[in-house]
C-alpha cells in the first residue's frame, strides 16, 4: 500500500490539471483476492421486465442544477423521477444486445422500480461496464461507517445490515477510500470524523434521505439538514462533463492500483483497473457505474452518458466495488443476501457483504421511502 499524497501535490491537481510523474495515494488496504486479472469477464444478472417498468422519460440533460441544500420534503414517497432514456452505446465500441436498455432491479417501492441497470462498453474500450440510475423519490440514502473506513466508532449503523433496516433495503454501494488515501473528510451521525476539505468530491447525504454530490464549498456545503458527507479525491465530472483532471494523463492521481493479474504490492498497477463511481443527474437522480477495465475518463464518460452533472470516484480495484440490489419475495420481507443480485457478476464483493459483521469499510444503502398516509 502506498503512502498518501504531500499537501502540495493535492494543491497542485486543484490548481490546475498536470502530469505529473510519480504515483499518488492508494486506494485503500490491500486485497482479498490478489491475482485477479483486470480483464475478468463481465456480465449483468438481472433480466428485464417490462411488466415492471415505467414509460421512458426524456434524454437526461447536461444542464447542472443549483447547488443542493436537501431533496424532497420528508414525509413519505414523492411521486416518481421519469426513468431516463436509453443510453446510446459510444461510437468505436462494439455494443451487445441490450446495451444502453435500462433493466428494473430490486424490491419495488409503492408499486415502481426504483432501481434500473444497464450495461455499456466504455469509449476505446472492450468490456461492459454496469450502471444503474436510482430514483431518489422512492429511495432513502444512509451512509453506514466501518471500524477500518473511517475508522474512530463506535457507529449506530455499522455492518451488518440490521433486521430493521432490511425491511426497507433496495440497494447498497461501496464507499471510497480509506481516509488516510481520500484526501478529504467523513462527517456523519453528528460528528465530524476527519475534518471536510474545501474542493474535494463529496457525497452529502440529507436528514430527510436525499442525496447529492459535488465539490465541498461550491456545490454542497454545510447546512442543519446535513447527516452525512462523504469526501473522495476531486470532483470527476462537473458541468456534465469530465473534468479536466479526469481526462489528465495523470491517471496515478485517481489512487494506486492492481496490477493486470495481481494485487501485490510489487506489482505494477495499471489504469484501466476496477473503478467505481457515483453522480447525480440534473433532476436529482444517483447513479452509480463499476467496471473491470476504466480509466478515470472512461469511468467519468460512462457517468455523464448516464446523465450525471456532478460525479465523483468511489473505491477501486478488484476487491472493493460493488452495487447490489435486493428483492425479498415478499412485500415487506427482509432483504438477505439470498435475494440480493449483483449489478457486474465479476465483482469479489456481492449481496453477502453488507450483512457481514467482519466488513470494515463503509458504504451506502438505498432504502424505499415510506409511502404516503393521508
Amino acid at each position: 500500500m502506498r503512502g498518501p499524497a504531500p499537501a502540495w501535490r493535492r494543491f497542485l491537481r486543484l490548481a490546475a490539471p498536470v502530469a505529473l510523474g510519480f504515483l499518488l495515494t492508494a486506494c485503500g488496504g490491500g486485497s482479498l483476492t490478489a491475482g485477479r486479472p483486470a480483464g475478468t469477464a463481465v456480465r449483468l444478472t438481472r433480466p428485464s421486465s417490462p411488466d415492471r417498468r415505467r414509460s421512458t422519460g426524456a434524454t437526461p440533460t447536461t444542464t447542472a442544477p443549483a447547488p443542493s441544500t436537501g431533496g424532497p420534503a420528508a414525509g413519505g414517497a414523492a411521486a416518481p423521477l421519469p426513468t431516463p432514456a436509453s443510453l446510446v452505446p459510444f461510437a468505436g465500441t462494439t455494443a451487445a444486445a441490450g446495451e444502453g436498455s435500462w433493466n428494473p432491479a430490486g424490491r419495488p417501492v409503492a408499486g415502481t422500480a426504483a432501481v434500473e441497470e444497464t450495461s455499456l462498453v466504455p469509449p476505446g474500450g472492450t468490456q461492459p461496464a454496469g450502471i444503474a440510475w436510482m430514483d431518489t423519490r422512492l429511495l432513502s440514502a444512509q451512509l453506514y461507517s466501518g471500524s477500518k473506513s473511517p475508522g474512530g466508532g463506535p457507529y449506530r449503523y455499522t455492518a451488518p445490515v440490521q433486521p430493521a433496516q432490511a425491511s426497507t433495503l433496495v440497494a447498497a454501494f461501496n464507499g471510497g477510500f480509506y481516509m488516510n488515501q481520500a484526501e478529504g473528510g467523513y462527517y456523519t451521525e453528528g460528528r465530524t470524523v476527519v475534518p471536510l476539505v474545501t474542493g474535494a468530491a463529496s457525497l452529502v447525504i440529507y436528514a430527510d434521505g436525499s442525496v447529492d454530490v459535488g465539490a465541498w464549498g461550491t456545490d454542497v456545503t454545510m447546512t442543519p439538514n446535513v447527516v452525512a458527507v462523504r469526501q473522495n479525491l476531486v470532483p470527476l465530472v462537473a458541468g456534465g462533463q469530465p473534468t479536466p483532471q479526469a481526462a489528465s494523463s495523470d491517471w496515478q492521481a485517481w489512487g494506486a492500483t492492481c496490477g493486470a493479474t495481481s494485487c501485490a504490492p510489487t506489482v505494477p498497477g495499471v489504469e484501466q483497473q476496477w473503478r467505481s463511481g457515483v453522480g447525480v443527474t440534473a433532476d436529482g437522480g444517483l447513479v452509480y457505474a463499476t467496471g473491470p477495465a476504466l480509466a478515470p475518463l472512461q469511468l467519468a464518460d460512462l457517468l455523464v452518458r448516464a446523465g450525471a452533472v456532478r460525479g465523483m470516484q468511489l473505491d477501486i480495484n478488484p476487491d472493493w466495488t460493488v452495487f447490489v440490489t435486493y428483492d425479498p419475495p415478499t412485500p415487506g420481507g427482509l432483504a438477505a443476501p439470498s435475494n440480493g443480485s449483483k449489478l457486474v457478476a465479476a465483482t469479489v464483493q456481492g449481496p453477502w457483504t453488507f450483512f457481514e459483521p467482519w466488513w470494515a469499510r463503509d458504504f451506502v444503502t438505498m432504502s424505499a421511502r415510506a409511502e404516503p398516509t393521508g
